[in-house]
């Protein structure tokens, strides 16, 4: 029975705190899924000895909703209330006395429930849906996050070897630190985590699960165990584990069992530190506050202990006793809670007030904006224009300072040709004086002079050609000595890789084959051949060997290579063939004895893939022959419960048909002696019929023998008469 709802009250029979909000979207453990509850598998068993939440959500629980957070009377107000709750006692093996671990979470998804036996006994546990009805403003941290299709990648480096030393050392600490030895009897070493053993694996992994949910019993193999947990703790990566690699754990695989053993670490971690408070200021940084959560839970928790403490019969005054406490606590918690928050609110309203009183202040004495506003548009627009003036002017006073700069180069080179000029016809017209030539003599040496000056114009326009063409081919010899050049260094290039530069080099065999080119580097400049400076290439100085003479081909290389280099050279090349021909021979050997091993390998390679699919044929045709096992298990189960409730029918109505078993037995026993009389004499009469008929028998049989003996003697006479007669004839002829 549900009792009406109200505020919170201890004058109430006896009840659980089973319909209590849990203001927490926690999901559930696997373990609830395991158990079943004693109170229609919906409450789970409280133990006092481990107040640690699971954080595992449990198989078909729905996706968590999203609540809105009330006041902290919330759930005690007219939307909540304690409701009597009886629940019946299971027989279930872990609801008795001797399971000293078990867990919180509620077991409403597990089998069906045992028959009842005391209706009125105490409840012991409490439910705590994950989905609770009391209105939140939050939803937990560990809301369920939709899967990804196919086998998600770990993004993690667990191939590589110091990623997973790394970890390994942090796991090793966490469990040397924790006690794991202690509490497994199992001992660690150093290389455990590099080379584990299967038994290693399971003691680990069982460790840091009870570290996740205490209550929890390993009842089956750990191939069967640990994907269905994996899959409850939502590990992102239990898709690429397959239970094959489970119950053979090392060797390629283990890297992917070391990293979901770290983040199994990582969650107990995570768990411990959610339990210690640590996580309270980042969620009210977040704008979560949990710390109303954590002092409800407290209350139901420690509340919940106290009253179990008491006995059957204990009367409501003591029970309320006992809560009162708990109750004072609470609300002294929540009121140093409310506090601090009153204190903020007070401050934040102080802090509103006076930036209202300023924003007044400053609407008052401002002046008018749409003034300002449009004031500020027309100096905006102005900015612009004069920016793009600006510009416009500096472009041109640049060209305008280049353009100076080169007009003020042109004035100083014309004042200096110009007082050159003067200076050369002030001097010629002092020679002229000086000399006393006359007119006709000035006309004579103007004509001569333009003589000459004819003259040398052609001898210039000769001189181009000839340096034009000398030009033509010292741009040939340039360009033919590049190449020159080029084949040098390609000599040299080649003469490295096949060691023969240096002379210390291998095929060198102590002599010199670098090739370099005698090429002089001095500049011979004009006043060293006499000529005008312009009339000679700078390029052209490394062409000749002295200032009007070429190189010679044989001096122009360092080797003699149509005599010695040449000669050496072929040796060497008849000497490489020999080891180049020695050397297919040998690759061609190594070549068919690689292809002897690579049909060996081909052969072995086929028996490989044939005997792996031969092994993935048999994993297959054991994964049926279990499935189908265990279907058949299920369905002999099901059978034998079925006849177990016909033989307890059956046991039940047999006392309701012993007495009219017992009639008929008398019946039939009283017709059995009837028939037996009745037997009795059917045989006498047919025993007496029986030997009339052997007398009639015996009698007929005689008849028979004397009327055939009679017959008998009727034939022998009558076979001797016709004897007889045939005597007399024969002797009468």
């Amino acid at each position: 029975m549900s009792q009406d709802t109200g505020l919170f009250s201890i004058k109430r029979p006896r009840e659980t705190l089973g319909s209590v909000q849990n203001f927490s979207a926690i999901p559930q453990p696997q373990s609830a899924l395991k158990r079943a509850s004693s109170i229609g598998f919906q409450n789970p068993p409280f133990s006092s000895q481990n107040h640690r939440n699971s954080l595992m959500g449990s198989t078909g629980r729905p996706q968590q909703p999203s609540f809105t957070r009330m006041s902290i009377g919330g759930p005690y107000g007219a939307d909540a209330g304690l409701s009597s709750v009886r629940r019946s006692v299971s027989s279930n093996m872990f609801s008795g006395a001797g399971a000293s671990r078990q867990s919180y979470a509620p077991g409403s998804l597990s089998s069906n429930p045992a028959p009842p036996q005391n209706p009125q006994r105490r409840s012991s546990v409490f439910s705590r849906p994950s989905t609770g009805g009391g209105p939140m403003g939050h939803q937990s941290f560990f809301t369920q996050v939709p899967t990804v299709a196919g086998v998600p990648r770990d993004p993690r480096p667990l191939r590589d070897r110091s990623f997973q030393a790394r970890i390994g050392q942090e796991l090793l600490e966490y469990l040397t630190i924790h006690g794991f030895e202690l509490e497994m009897k199992h001992s660690l070493g150093q290389n455990t985590l590099r080379s584990p053993t299967q038994k290693d694996f399971n003691f680990i992994f069982q460790w840091l699960y009870h570290r996740i949910d205490p209550g929890y019993k390993f009842q089956k193999a750990m191939d069967s165990e640990v994907p269905p947990i994996l899959k409850q703790l939502r590990y992102p990566y239990e898709k690429g584990i397959t239970k094959s690699q489970i119950a053979a754990v090392g060797g390629q695989n283990w890297s992917t069992f070391l990293g979901m053993l770290h983040w199994l670490m990582q969650l107990a971690q995570m768990m411990d530190r959610y339990q210690s408070g640590e996580y309270d200021d980042a969620c009210a940084e977040a704008g979560v506050d949990v710390s109303g959560d954590r002092i409800i839970f407290r209350f139901l928790t420690q509340a919940y202990h106290d009253w179990l403490q008491g006995g059957e019969d204990e009367d409501d005054d003591t029970a309320e006793k006992r809560l009162v406490p708990h109750v004072e606590s609470m609300s002294r918690e929540f009121a140093v809670g409310n506090e601090r928050y009153v204190q903020e609110m007070e401050a934040l309203e102080a802090e509103n007030r006076a930036l209202r009183d300023q924003i007044e202040e400053v609407e008052k004495s401002a002046p008018d904006i749409a003034k300002l506003d449009k004031h500020f548009r027309i100096l905006e627009d102005d900015k612009r224009k004069f920016e793009d003036y600006n510009q416009n002017v500096k472009g041109k006073i640049e060209k305008y300072e280049t353009r100076i700069k080169f007009l003020d180069a042109e004035i100083q080179k014309t004042d200096t040709d110009l007082q050159a000029t003067e200076s050369e016809r002030s001097d010629l017209q002092a020679s002229v004086d000086r000399q006393g030539i006359t007119i006709q003599d000035i006309d004579r040496m103007n004509s001569e002079r333009e003589r000459l000056q004819k003259n040398l114009e052609d001898t210039v326009a000769r001189l181009e050609e000839a340096h034009a063409r000398v030009m033509e081919k010292e741009a040939e010899a340039s360009q033919k000595l590049e190449d020159l050049e080029q084949i040098v260094k390609a000599y040299n290039t080649l003469g490295y890789q096949t060691s023969l530069i240096p002379a210390a080099a291998e095929n060198a065999k102590g002599q010199d084959y670098e090739l370099s080119l005698n090429i002089n580097e001095s500049n011979f400049s004009a006043s060293q051949i006499g000529g005008p400076p312009n009339r000679i290439s700078p390029e052209g100085d490394r062409l000749l060997a002295e200032p009007f003479t070429g190189y010679h081909p044989a001096h122009l290389l360092s080797l003699d290579l149509r005599g010695s280099v040449r000669n050496s050279l072929q040796s060497l090349r008849k000497e490489i063939n020999e080891r180049r021909k020695q050397g297919i021979d040998d690759d061609l050997d190594r070549r068919n004895l690689l292809d002897n091993i690579k049909e060996a390998m081909d052969e072995k390679r086929s028996e490989v893939e044939a005997l792996e699919h031969r092994r993935r044929a048999a994993e297959e045709e054991f994964e049926r022959t279990k499935e189908i096992t265990t279907t058949q298990k299920l369905a002999s189960d099901a059978q034998i419960e079925k006849m177990e409730k016909e033989l307890a029918k059956m046991r039940a109505t047999l006392s309701d048909s012993v007495q009219l078993m017992e009639q008929r037995e008398m019946n039939t026993n009283i017709e059995y002696e009837q028939l037996t009389l009745r037997a009795n004499s059917l045989r006498e009469e047919l025993h007496t019929n029986v030997e009339t008929m052997l007398n009639d028998v015996i009698r007929f049989k005689v008849h028979v023998q004397k009327g055939l003996e009679d017959y008998e003697g009727f034939v022998v006479d009558e076979v001797e008469q016709e004897l007889g007669g045939e005597e007399v004839l024969q002797e009468e002829l």
